[in-house]
């Protein structure tokens, strides 16, 4: 995350509506909105990989999704883009909304150094009270290492996972971590 757009604050309708409007992509928390910055070209490689190999090893009945969808990770509060996302079963658009996710079951957040604290931070903690998700994962650009939370009942059960490991989501569905690293470290990162 970068700077705050202005001092203004917004209401989430007032948000949502100016948002569409923009050319940039920003997010909502608390009544400000934050620019999002531009990534690397490792940050863009990683969050591709992780699309694809969730895409791959899914169910069927599994959807995944680019950065390009807001996110509704706290109704009204926090509306935010993840790197990657994906929806099992019925897709739900939050209310009033055509444009904003409701119910991922799985969250990729791709560290980069200007969001990391935040993606560790509030971002996490607004994801928390998604009723479906399942499974957040941090992805590194520094050093082939995944930190996985897993939803375990009403706590999250934490591993971090490096090369020669597989993460394994809530339904079962493994992603070894040297594919989803496969050639990251041939381009420019953060």
């Amino acid at each position: 995350m970068a700077e705050a757009a202005g001092t203004r604050q917004m209401t989430a309708a007032e948000y949502l509506a100016w948002e569409r409007q923009q050319e940039a992509r920003y997010e909502f928390h608390l009544g400000e909105v934050f620019l999002m910055s531009g990534g690397s070209a490792r940050h863009a490689f990683l969050a591709a990989r992780c699309v694809t190999e969730l895409s791959n090893r899914l169910p069927q009945d599994c959807k995944v999704m680019t950065s390009d969808l807001r996110v509704a990770a706290s109704p009204g509060s926090h509306y935010v883009y993840a790197d990657a996302v994906a929806v099992c079963g019925e897709i739900e658009i939050a209310e009033g909304t055509n444009d904003v996710l409701a119910n991922p079951c799985v969250v990729v957040e791709v560290l980069s150094p200007s969001t990391e604290k935040f993606d560790r931070g509030e971002k996490w903690e607004a994801y928390q009270r998604l009723e479906h998700l399942r499974d957040y994962l941090l992805v590194s650009q520094r050093a082939q290492r995944v930190e996985h939370y897993r939803r375990a009942g009403d706590t999250w059960r934490y591993q971090a996972l490096t090369g020669g490991d597989e993460v394994q989501l809530a339904d079962g569905t493994r992603l070894p971590v040297d594919a989803l690293y496969r050639g990251a470290f041939d381009l420019p990162g953060a």
